[in-house]
């Protein structure tokens, strides 16, 4: 069966791609001329050139496909407008290409963010799909929008979405500085409170995304796909050390410090290349007390199981990139 996946030259998308492979879909992944290819080299994905902001460049791509999985999307950007335009815009065009060449596709599967939900008010009230959606970034309402195109179309083809929170794991960039850090000795917490985060292995990420896709029982509904326990800062830094077998010193790093850095940076940024990594917005997500999600609706509807703990995730992930030599 065909499948075509966005974002498949991603850290999330080429995980996916891979765990397609195994089950025997022929799989075609959206690439641009400027796409890095590394991750995909030694697979047998097809590749397919387009671009999310011209509806037309995606007709060959969606033609006859049995299955989409979108999980492309912009993370950085410079501007409000940016996010919008590359998130909600793009997942728009990518609609009415499937609408126009592929409209009895088995399934859409939209890979959202929790970022669309927002922070959780609680400990004891984690995020559920039915929660009172409030973004605190730009990034966070791009992607709420982005779900709304999507469900605009529920009644037309049929689509699942799917919001991942934080993610680890082989090939991830985001949570390297975290894990280069600790090596060096030094265990960085944001604040002197506790910091809860869901926190999702990439293979079990991509197992919960394509089982979403697959199951007759999650057309036209949202689910969060995390860690079936909520993990605190300390928890992280501490299971990283043991498997690194280091001591590191604990550097406490105060609000209104990691809101000033994340200001200058953003700042800086703009005269940049690329648009930063972290900006005013990035220093307000990182603040956040409670980044948890419930994983109870996935586990009911289609049988989610977070299968890696934290130690084997980490072992996993840092294994990866001492190999590389990226620690």
């Amino acid at each position: 069966m065909k499948v075509l996946l966005t974002g498949a030259t991603g850290f999330i998308g080429s995980h996916i791609a891979e765990l397609l492979l195994d089950k025997g879909y022929d799989v075609y992944c959206l690439t641009r001329k400027t796409s890095n290819l590394q991750w995909l080299a030694s697979s047998s994905v097809r590749t397919v050139e387009g671009s999310l902001s011209n509806e037309e460049s995606l007709y060959k791509a969606v033609e006859d496909a049995d299955y989409v999985f979108h999980v492309a999307g912009l993370t950085a950007a410079r501007s409000r407008e940016e996010f919008f335009q590359g998130n909600q815009g793009g997942t728009r065009n990518l609609l009415n290409a499937v609408l126009k060449k592929a409209p009895d596709v088995t399934r859409f599967v939209h890979v959202s963010s929790l970022a669309a939900a927002g922070p959780a008010l609680s400990l004891q009230q984690p995020v559920v799909e039915t929660t009172v959606c409030r973004p605190i970034t730009a990034y966070g309402a791009s992607k709420l929008a982005a779900e709304q195109e999507v469900l605009a179309d529920k009644n037309r083809i049929p689509i699942t979405i799917v919001r991942p929170p934080a993610v680890f794991g082989p090939r991830d960039t985001a949570t390297l500085t975290f894990f280069q850090t600790v090596n060096k000795g030094l265990a960085p917490l944001i604040g002197f409170d506790d910091k809860y985060v869901s926190l999702v292995h990439s293979s079990d990420l991509a197992r919960g995304i394509v089982e979403a896709g697959e199951s007759g029982a999650t057309a036209g509904e949202l689910y969060h796909i995390g860690s079936d326990e909520f993990y605190t800062w300390s928890q992280i830094g501490q299971a990283t050390a043991d498997f690194l077998k280091k001591k590191p010193f604990t550097i406490n790093i105060p609000h209104p410090l990691v809101r000033a850095i994340a200001g200058v940076s953003g700042f800086f940024g703009r005269f940049a290349s690329k648009p930063p990594v972290l900006n005013y917005e990035k220093g307000l997500d990182m603040i956040q007390k409670y980044w948890i999600c419930s994983t109870e609706k996935a586990r009911r509807d289609f049988g989610y199981r977070q299968k890696l703990s934290l130690a084997d995730g980490i072992a996993d992930t840092v294994g990866w990139y001492i190999k590389q030599e990226w620690l």
